[in-house]
């Protein structure tokens, strides 16, 4: 252990000078040998890198395509009216949509942010940073480049919008591409990465429904700062290659942040893979520890930018972070006896999470922030250590992302081979790492460079990194349906990786005691021979479907939101304010423009209780309580949808009006048996009978067969 861990400290120590200058020698000795020379082994070199890179854009770039044509097919998208192209956006996709239609029509792009960071034309009664409470820097991004580039004459804006997206999910496939190809050595995994990612799609992304969700913006650049990662832990690494990783971490970790609200879970997670690799002595330390000054600037540079996002600074991330910085020294002045550098590394990671979980604690109580409370308490109710009747607790738990996976979703996987050979590959690397951290307590030193015959796939850096994250990922996903579009994505890449790796076989023949055949080159038969006829089979099995996809034209028209969103735009007051379910307000403000009483957005506590408040709509109230409701946010004019007033949901109690019935104390379940407590109907059913108290307070201007719009009288007249 001792004899390790100086031999790690003097590979740390050499710069890469030394190593630039070393690795010539090294490989014309090697060449030498082999018969063959420098200029023939860097023309194969640059072929081999040509291919390749021409290999992974041209997936990315296919990926974009295919996406755009399915898009269009589904939709109809060219030949629709401005009005219907806008009403695929759903909830909170419209949301984010609108607010990029309004940055365009600003006279000015600054005049445009500073409507943004002082929104009161959106929400009733309250003016929002929707910049930092949206996370709206992609759309500031589109923006920018929609009219610094001169697209006005030549696409429209939403093109222009939907095509960034889907650029981005090309760059998302052909990092995965590049990450499974350095692990592996060769670019063949990388097109087994692509086929499944393809062919997984539904479990993969969620570009299909919500093109503008803040995940599809920001994914592609996680998925650069993995592959960067990947390469930037690798042994042996020249200088240049390994300036150029770390670059490329720095940029698309501070990128990524600046996209997504939730990024810094996911950076969390995987600078516990880091912490866990740093731990077990597998990878450089120095190298780790850059990789935490990344995350600590981010944060910092996050903060600042974001408008002092208080969220950002008691994070679980920076209490890491901060926590590894404060106990680097107790590691790096460890004393060497074997057994004490043993207790003291089980105190080290003791430490570490006291000092993390402490320091969270405190600045939490010092630190004012709006960070998101439910969350915990959400994670309480899922986890039954609590209970509660609270409505928008129990409509999150009845989502279906925030539920445990269903058995269609494993099925699937299975189905498409992935989940087979993932499992496999995991488990040889599982126990190749498992074997590797052993040695390590036994005080045998790693290998400087590991080659083929030895087996030993767990003593590569970047191999463990990817075990440890897959792991985490795969124990979130299999809590949450709606994290599987973050697991899902490296499933494809580790199984790819596996199979096409021949120091994985060689890592299986060497348990196994091979000896029948030359090991060696069975491995490399088999990581060429496996890869090829899942190929095969997924492109007789899936090309198919995909081409059926694409070819078939889809229907999707809905002529009574259409309706709807006219009579708002032609009849309606200018300055007249809409309540309903969250999901059509975010419709109406992105179609007609009409300030809304709420929006589809669950990172706001006042929002959330608006939301709840107006839901009330679908409950057993009196009509004397839903106006005072609706008045108290200024609304104008009510919504009420059929499809929620009438909802029959497949899942029992998971319907609004259920949900509502239960937080109000109006229905009491006992032995199967619903007994009712409330003195007054349904009210979406009985507004619509017109009779006192009603028509009191409400009068119907509109309806069609899915929507009734009541207009809320400002004078009440009681009479019968």
């Amino acid at each position: 252990m001792e004899e390790g861990a100086a031999d790690l400290r003097q590979r740390k120590k050499q710069n890469c000078t030394e190593s630039d200058k070393m690795a010539p020698e090294e490989r014309n000795k090697e060449n030498s040998k082999l018969g063959r020379s420098p200029k023939y082994l860097l023309i194969q070199r640059f072929a081999k890198l040509f291919f390749g890179c021409l290999a992974a854009v041209t997936s990315g770039m296919m990926y974009a395509v295919y996406l755009s044509t399915y898009h269009e097919r589904k939709f109809w998208f060219s030949s629709r009216q401005e009005l219907e192209r806008e009403i695929t956006f759903q909830g909170d996709s419209a949301i984010y949509y609108s607010f990029y239609k309004e940055l365009l029509k600003a006279p000015s792009f600054e005049r445009g942010v500073y409507e943004l960071t002082h929104n009161n034309k959106t929400i009733s009664l309250k003016t929002i940073n929707a910049v930092q409470q949206m996370t709206l820097y992609p759309e500031l991004i589109a923006s920018v480049l929609y009219q610094a580039s001169g697209s006005e004459e030549v696409i429209e804006p939403v093109y222009f919008y939907i095509g960034i997206v889907f650029g981005l999910q090309g760059i998302y496939v052909t990092a995965l591409f590049v990450t499974s190809w350095v692990m592996s050595g060769t670019w063949l995994a990388g097109m087994l990465t692509v086929a499944w990612f393809i062919i997984n799609r539904t479990d993969t992304t969620r570009i299909d429904y919500s093109i503008p969700s803040r995940e599809n913006w920001a994914l592609p650049y996680f998925a650069c700062q993995v592959a960067a990662l990947t390469g930037y832990l690798k042994k042996n690494l020249n200088c240049s290659a390994e300036k150029f990783c770390y670059l490329l971490v720095n940029a698309s970790t501070y990128t990524f942040m600046m996209m997504w609200e939730y990024s810094h879970y996911l950076l969390f997670v995987q600078a516990v893979s880091l912490f866990l690799l740093d731990s077990f002595a597998l990878a450089q330390t120095e190298k780790v520890h850059e990789v935490y000054r990344i995350y600590l600037f981010s944060v910092i540079v996050g903060y600042l930018l974001q408008f002092e996002n208080s969220a950002l600074l008691v994070s679980p991330l920076l209490s890491l972070v901060v926590a590894l910085m404060l106990s680097k020294s107790l590691q790096m002045n460890m004393k060497k006896s074997t057994f004490v550098s043993r207790l003291l590394k089980i105190m080290y990671i003791y430490l570490v999470l006291t000092v993390a979980v402490t320091l969270n604690f405190l600045l939490k109580m010092f630190i004012p922030h709006k960070e998101n409370g439910h969350l915990l308490k959400f994670i309480e109710v899922k986890l039954g250590l609590n209970t509660t009747k609270n409505f928008t607790m129990n409509w999150l738990l009845c989502q279906e992302s925030l539920q445990a996976p269903s058995q269609d979703f494993f099925l699937r996987l299975t189905q498409s081979s992935l989940l087979p050979f993932y499992i496999l590959v995991l488990i040889i690397c599982l126990f190749s790492v498992t074997q590797v951290i052993f040695r390590r307590i036994c005080g045998e030193p790693l290998k400087e460079a590991v080659k083929l015959e030895d087996g030993r796939i767990g003593e590569r850096p970047e191999i463990v990194y990817h075990v440890i994250h897959t792991i985490l990922l795969g124990c979130l996903a299999m809590c949450l349906e709606g994290m599987k579009y973050l697991w899902t994505p490296y499933v494809c890449m580790l199984a790819a990786f596996g199979v096409c790796s021949p120091e994985l076989w060689m890592t299986l023949f060497k348990w196994l005691r091979l000896k029948a055949v030359h090991p060696i080159l069975l491995a490399l038969i088999l990581s060429m021979a496996v890869p090829t006829i899942i190929g095969f089979s997924l492109w007789k099995e899936f090309f198919p479907r995909i081409m059926t996809e694409l070819t078939e034209l889809q229907e999707f028209y809905d002529p009574d939101t259409v309706e709807l969103m006219t009579w708002i735009k032609r009849q309606a007051p200018v300055a007249a304010v809409f309540a309903g379910s969250p999901q059509l307000m975010g419709v109406i403000k992105l179609c007609t423009g009409w300030m809304v009483s709420s929006l589809p957005l669950y990172n706001d506590d006042d929002l959330l209780k608006r939301n709840e408040n107006i839901y009330q709509i679908y409950s057993k109230r009196s009509a004397e309580d839903i106006y005072k409701i609706l008045t108290s946010y200024k609304a104008n004019f009510l919504v009420i949808e059929d499809s929620i007033c009438n909802e029959v949901g497949p899942v029992r109690g998971c319907r609004v009006k259920d949900l509502l019935d239960i937080a109000n104390g109006h229905v009491v379940c006992e032995e199967g048996d619903n007994y009712a407590y409330s003195k007054y109907g349904r009210f979406c059913h009985e507004i619509k009978m017109n009779y006192s108290p009603y028509v009191n307070y409400f009068t119907r201007v509109y309806w069609n067969r899915s929507y009734f719009v009541y207009r809320i009288n400002t004078v009440i007249s009681f009479q019968s």
